[in-house]
């Protein structure tokens, strides 16, 4: 398999319009805390706004989608939330993969699902496996998923597979590791965009954010529309990037 450049390694192609859109979906609690609601219908307006921005991304041509629905670190919230969340999960594999299917957008999960029940882990082996074969946009959803976890479980994996390189350490870099990361195949976002006013990236693609243009704004993901996704797109189109080079270089006629 050809594997996507890495930005550390070579310069990745750049167009005006972002390959790969990576997404922190924040502020649906506060959202409608805001209007006086309970916490779960924020949870629910917010299953609605993924449906347009996927929607959004495949009329733009953004190849790869990546939401973090679900870090590592929100088994923390309260447990009533939390199986909230995890039964929306569920009902939204089973009313929408139908129709990520017939608009030819693949989903993949990342994560540690292990902790999941087992009805859950079904429902996304078999949305997995119906859209194994589409194209026109590849959806990641990050649940139970955190960056240094993934990294972690990467190096364990090689070591597993190839034990000789504990003798071997010079053999270990960025090829040797890749194949393991749970993003293995996909390119580097390209954008960035965290909803809710919060300006970090909270243990999400640690690896992979490496050389992305971040963009953050106060509207609650709930309120995200198609609209907001095309101001972040703006945004991106006025960087240079860069990746280690001057000015002078990117501006240089190839």
């Amino acid at each position: 398999m050809n594997r996507p450049v890495s930005s550390t390694l070579a310069i990745p192609e750049a167009g005006a319009i972002p390959r790969h859109v990576a997404i922190i979906l924040d502020g649906n609690g506060r959202w409608a805390t805001e209007r006086r609601l309970p916490r779960a219908a924020g949870h629910a307006k917010g299953v609605d706004r993924v449906r347009e921005i996927v929607a959004a991304c495949i009329d733009r041509e953004i190849g790869y989608l990546t939401l973090f629905a679900f870090s590592s670190e929100n088994w923390r919230r309260p447990p009533d939330e939390v199986s909230l969340l995890m039964r929306l999960f569920m009902s939204l594999l089973e009313r929408e993969v139908h129709r990520l299917a017939e608009n030819k957008v693949r989903l993949r999960v990342i994560g540690d699902t292990s902790r999941f029940e087992p009805r859950l882990r079904e429902l996304i082996r078999s949305a997995e496996a119906m859209t194994v074969e589409n194209h026109r946009l590849t959806l990641t959803v990050a649940a139970n998923y955190g960056g240094r976890w993934d990294i972690l479980n990467a190096f364990r994996r090689m070591l597993k597979d190839r034990p000789d390189l504990v003798e071997h350490l010079e053999e270990i870099d960025e090829r040797a590791l890749q194949p393991y990361l749970a993003m293995d195949g996909i390119p580097e976002p390209d954008l960035f965009i965290r909803t809710g006013g919060e300006q970090r990236i909270s243990n999400f693609l640690l690896w992979q954010l490496a050389y992305t243009e971040l963009y953050f704004t106060p509207v609650f993901w709930p309120d995200f529309t198609s609209a907001q996704l095309d101001l972040a797109i703006q945004s991106y189109q006025q960087r240079e990037r860069r990746f280690g080079r001057t000015s002078a270089q990117v501006q240089a006629p190839c």
